[in-house]
């Protein structure tokens, strides 16, 4: 089914159709999103570890009603682990049977290298030309992998292809909704990013912050959902090694509410720290009075309503 049938219709109805998928974002993400689907080039996301990049692929999937596909990228990706490798141990057994029939080499040859001996992985998968449907492919935390595998992903981004040596070119016949993420552990090539729409994904701003919480979290009392946020944006204030995201937001107001909290004290943040900070070196800095001096100035500038 043709892609464009699908898309929304406008950067405004881009924003509502994520909004209800339980995606709050912003205009400016939802441009760039409109635009790589309208143009059909890959999007490549980064961004601060926690801030909704990942979702992203998530939701556009549920939106459009198109399947997922994940490549979770290491250091050691490989061409194998990403695309594509052959089932050696079927082309054996395949052998051996052949030697018994006196079949001949060149028939065996052709037989070895066929579509019934390749084992699909993530690329090949999203754009095999038999998917009538389009999936969405999340090529995620790609800074993770080595940058010598970003070279097999130029040809994937740029012609929605892999070129099999013993077997030919594999086209998309629908190309597939590419989302890429980055934690900016590192530099990716530029390369890759020609290749793609690229947009930053801040941190959000206390209002959206709030309406994102709400979203995900409804249970929430408002004047506790306020006061985590104003927390949650002070303390990205902080010189800290991990600043906590958008995800550690939503994760503390549910170990919060759990525990029956109904607005913060120094004694409940001292108690879930470990919910919000990932680092033992963030927690400490933040043990002590230094929570509660946090909170005292929230609490002035937080009000009911």
């Amino acid at each position: 089914m043709p892609l464009a049938a699908e898309v929304p219709t406008s950067i405004d109805d881009t924003q509502a159709q994520l909004l209800a998928h339980g995606y709050v974002s912003d205009r400016q993400l939802a441009t760039v999103v409109y635009l790589a689907l309208k143009l059909q080039r890959p999007l490549f996301l980064e961004g601060e570890p926690g801030t909704g990049k990942t979702e992203i692929a998530r939701t556009l999937a549920a939106m459009l009603d198109r399947p997922l596909i994940r490549l979770q990228c290491y250091e050691g990706l490989d061409l194998a682990g990403a695309a594509y490798e052959w089932n050696y141990g079927r082309q054996m057994m395949e052998i051996r049977l052949a030697e018994r029939e006196a079949v001949s080499r060149e028939a065996l040859a052709s037989e070895l290298f066929s579509e019934r001996f390749l084992t699909q992985r993530a690329l090949l998968q999203a754009i095999d030309p038999k998917r009538h449907v389009a999936p969405v492919l999340l090529i995620d935390e790609l800074d993770r992998a080595d940058e010598p595998f970003e070279a097999f992903l130029l040809e994937v981004l740029a012609e929605y292809q892999i070129t099999i040596p013993e077997l030919g070119t594999v086209k998309a016949a629908h190309p597939p909704i590419v989302i890429l993420t980055s934690n900016r552990t590192r530099e990716i090539h530029d390369a890759v990013k020609r290749r793609c729409l690229y947009h930053w994904v801040g941190f959000p701003d206390a209002a959206r912050e709030l309406q994102i919480l709400r979203s995900r979290v409804p249970g929430a009392g408002p004047e506790l959902a306020r006061q985590i946020v104003a927390f949650v944006q002070r303390l990205r204030q902080i010189d800290l090694y991990k600043l906590p995201g958008i995800a550690e937001t939503i994760e503390w107001t549910r170990a919060l509410m759990e525990l029956d909290a109904v607005v913060l004290d120094p004694e409940v943040i001292q108690h879930t720290l470990g919910v919000l900070l990932k680092y033992q070196d963030d927690i400490a800095r933040m043990q002590g009075g230094e929570a509660a001096r946090l909170l005292e100035e929230l609490r002035a500038q937080v009000r009911p309503g």
